[in-house]
This record gives C-alpha cells, structure tokens and sequence, in this order.
C-alpha cells in the first residue's frame, strides 16, 4: 500500500483550503492502490490555518506560523501518527507533497515565508525517511506506475 499526501489526491486540505490534485495520484487513491492522508490535519490543525514553516531556534527545528505561534506540538503529532500508519499498513513508498514542512523531502521552504527554499525534510517526510520508507513527491512519482504495469 502507498500512502498519499491528500492534497495530491484532491482533498482540499492544503492551508489555504485548496487541493494539490494529481489526476494519477487521485486516481491511484479511488483504485485503492493508495491510502490519502493529511499529517497536518491528523495533528490537530483545521482546514483552513495559518501557513507555517519550519526554523531553528536554540538549535532545535520549530515548526512556526506566520502568525509567529509555534506549531511544532501538532506537526509532531501528525507526523507520529503518519509513521505509525505507515508501519500498519507495511507501506514502503509514500507520495508527499514537495516542499511542505511536513511533507517536504530533501527541500523545504526557508522559514521567512517568502518563497524561498533551503535544504531539509518536513516533520512526517523525516520521520518516514528515519522509518526506511521511499520519499517521493509529484514532480517524481511517475517512476512506482510504469513498475505496477
């Protein structure tokens, strides 16, 4: 079983309210090849909420919005639950949404909310990885649908 971002697969669960929808992503999810979640809503955050990036403060990764609140508490809490789902369901290979500080895998936005990016992995993205689960994002996901043919 591969596990989705859910806005990738047409949930309208990003921050904003808005999806990131993929048509294949969707449709690996409605042939119930992938399971879609959201780790963001499986902390605890509502859809809508305050957009929120990741910094370091006194060495330690933090989870900030642009409200200056620290969201760390619900971005760990989901990312937990998304790993323990994924050892559940002895997934291997998960979809996730680029760049998202709890999706993001290997780049994330730098924390000034301004667009800009620095290397690093979102909350569920680094938890999955530690786990020994295969990161993609939809820019490369295409790879696992030519293997399933």
């Amino acid at each position: 079983m591969i596990i989705v971002s859910a806005c990738l697969s047409g949930c309208e669960c990003r921050y904003d309210g808005k999806s990131n929808e993929v048509p294949e992503i969707k449709k690996l999810v409605l042939e119930n090849k992938a399971i879609a979640l959201c780790p963001e809503n499986l902390g605890g955050l509502s859809t809508p909420r305050i957009p929120c990036e990741i910094v370091r403060i006194n060495n330690e990764l933090k989870v900030i919005g642009r409200d200056q609140n620290d969201y760390t508490a619900q971005f760990t809490k989901g990312a937990e639950i998304a790993a323990n789902v994924a050892k559940a369901l002895h997934c291997k290979t998960v979809i996730l949404k680029a760049n998202s500080p709890s999706c993001g895998y290997g780049k994330i936005y730098d924390g000034s909310f301004t667009g800009k990016y620095k290397e690093g992995n979102g909350f569920t993205a680094e938890i999955l990885a530690k786990n020994g689960v295969q990161i993609l994002n939809e820019e490369n996901f295409h790879s696992i649908l030519t293997n399933e043919k």
